[in-house]
């Protein structure tokens, strides 16, 4: 197992959450192995407490003081007025794992009323890989834990698109139109770090456009996807006000996303490449309670950068190219954006291998950036 960077509080109750896959349950297991385990994917166990929730105090051994985990809490939302009253008269710590915050949302749970900090996990991270770290694998298939350790990456997130999404959404009773959901699902993914029209994407799938709004809420609920939006604070220029899609991983993504003689390969990988500089961005930021925002800009006159970072710590902005040979076009929208935003920091990742400066833009090769993607963002 990979250690997971998660700054978890060490004497009170947190939520994790994630898509399936992301390795919350072996994290759970590995680093509180003292801890009381009660798992709700288990059928004898999600039925006794689902007839009645309060039963889960007689799983709970008297004067127990390790942790009290709770796997896959969105299965059973009532059980978390219990965890409240537990918490509260008798102290206990809960760890409360869950793939999708929806059904607690949507049964009007409070998540606690604050009595429990939410954590989130993503796949695995450049420097959670460490020298394990290969760009093109996770270029290729992403970086969910099974892929990296698996021996058949393409087989595992095949089985993870058919089988995990789908179940997901049976078992959620989130559509009763499976094919027109994997329909959307595939239209989807052409948006991928696109500017998202949820008009284009109803036309390609044939599925009313309320349905299509329906469906990315949906995914954005089960953690698997994010839309991000605009950066246009105190902008100087017209600014679109549409969000850009991401599917959460790059496997995920090359996986949903189909692949033929009319696909150009090069739409793939850059997407693929951009994904998973979106998934480090997330990853590092939260992972180290960073705090920033994060946006993209996209101005009227077409004049996009790829990601903004925006908080205490300043602004960043963030263009990514695979080629090794570097053009004016290359930074000409870092050029830009910092003319609006001369306080901002401003990077070129691309395919080469040494670190160059044009004017304010500081450019950097690609793997060293992944790898190093902290210090970047601390600085």
């Amino acid at each position: 197992m990979y250690n997971r960077i998660i700054n978890y509080p060490k004497n009170s109750s947190f939520f994790i959450f994630g898509p399936r896959g992301t390795g919350k349950t072996t994290w759970v297991k590995n680093e509180f192995p003292g801890a009381l385990y009660l798992d709700l994917l288990e059928s004898e166990k999600y039925i006794n407490l689902s007839a009645n929730p309060q039963r889960i105090e007689q799983f709970i051994p008297k004067m127990f003081r390790e942790w009290i985990i709770v796997d896959e809490i969105q299965r059973i939302p009532e059980l978390l007025n219990e965890v409240h009253r537990l918490i509260e008269n008798s102290g206990y710590k809960f760890i409360l794992t869950g793939s999708s915050p929806r059904k607690l949302r949507k049964k009007g749970t409070n998540l606690l009323a604050g009595r429990a900090i939410k954590l989130n996990m993503h796949p695995l991270s450049a420097e959670e890989l460490k020298e394990d770290f290969n760009i093109e694998k996770s270029l290729k298939y992403g970086n969910l834990p099974s892929v990296y350790k698996g021996g058949e990456p393409e087989k595992y997130l095949q089985s993870y698109v058919g089988t995990y999404l789908e179940e997901e959404i049976k078992q959620e009773g989130l559509t009763r139109n499976m094919r027109a959901f994997t329909r959307f699902l595939e239209a989807a993914s052409f948006s991928q770090c696109s500017v998202l029209n949820m008009s284009e994407v109803a036309r390609e799938s044939s599925v009313e456009r309320k349905v299509v709004e329906n469906y990315f809420n949906i995914i954005e609920d089960l953690l698997i996807s994010q839309r991000i939006p605009v950066f246009k604070k105190r902008a100087k220029r017209q600014v679109y006000n549409h969000p850009k899609f991401f599917l959460f991983d790059t496997g995920v993504y090359r996986a949903v996303r189909p692949s033929g003689p009319l696909d150009s390969p090069e739409e793939i990988e850059g997407s693929a490449l951009e994904t998973l500089l979106f998934q480090e961005l997330t990853a590092v930021n939260e992972n180290h309670g960073l705090g920033y925002d994060l946006y993209f800009w996209n101005t009227s006159n077409r004049h996009e950068v790829d990601f903004v970072l925006y908080g205490k710590r300043g602004i960043k902005a963030f263009e990514i190219k695979r080629t090794r040979r570097l053009t004016p076009d290359c930074i000409k929208n870092l050029k830009i954006f910092l003319k609006d935003y001369p306080g901002s920091k401003a990077y070129l990742i691309y395919g080469g291998t040494e670190y160059l400066r044009e004017d304010k833009i500081e450019i950097l090769p690609l793997e060293k950036t992944f790898r190093n993607l902290l210090s970047i963002l601390e600085s």
